[in-house]
């Protein structure tokens, strides 16, 4: 019976995760490809935006008026609407998020971070189950944070901490709602 609700809590929770990603990473990819058309719009309409938003930016992260409308120049002489969204929002056209990608890791974390706690309450005695299964949810989490960490070219520390507070909020609120039935 644990095998069974455990297994299929597991794999709901990852294909669940897995969809989740995939819907919010590809919403975020048509969000930066709209940006890019809406900017390409206002390029269309006023023939100086481009190196006006670009100056500003630079201007904004404090180089003087001069150099910044030099950089904006040249900038844009190779490619504007590039340069554009690349100063602004720091996107690349082509290299938009892939919500494959996104879906599949979701997916693979989300199972990993299920399977220690699963094969902690089938193999552990059962003295040892429930303290077993937290040990096995913090090394879990603690797991897919640093994997997550090390391929997100991120911190590791905050990831580790973030993914074992969150695991073990996960793991009470699994709890308390099972002790309710």
């Amino acid at each position: 019976l644990i095998l069974v609700a455990g297994f299929s809590d597991l794999l709901s929770c990852a294909f669940s995760m897995a969809a989740g990603e995939y819907a919010s990473v590809s919403a975020q990819r048509e969000i930066e490809r709209a940006v890019i058309k809406i900017e390409q719009r206002k390029i269309d309409r006023d023939k100086n935006y481009a190196r006006k938003t670009i100056a500003r930016n630079y201007i904004s992260w404090g180089v003087n008026r001069e150099t910044a409308y030099f950089i904006a120049d040249e900038l844009i002489q190779k490619h504007e609407i590039e340069s554009l969204v690349s100063a602004k929002y720091t996107l690349k056209i082509g290299e938009y998020v892939n919500p494959w990608g996104a879906a599949f890791s979701s997916l693979i974390s989300a199972a990993l971070g299920g399977l220690f706690p699963l094969l902690a309450m089938l193999l552990l005695p059962s003295h040892l189950k429930f303290a077993g299964t937290i040990v096995a949810t913090t090394f879990a989490v603690a797991l897919t944070g640093s994997l997550a960490a090390k391929l997100g070219e991120f911190h590791l520390r905050p990831a580790i901490i973030r993914n074992i507070v969150i695991g073990l909020i996960t793991v009470a609120i699994h709890y308390y709602i099972g002790k309710l039935f």
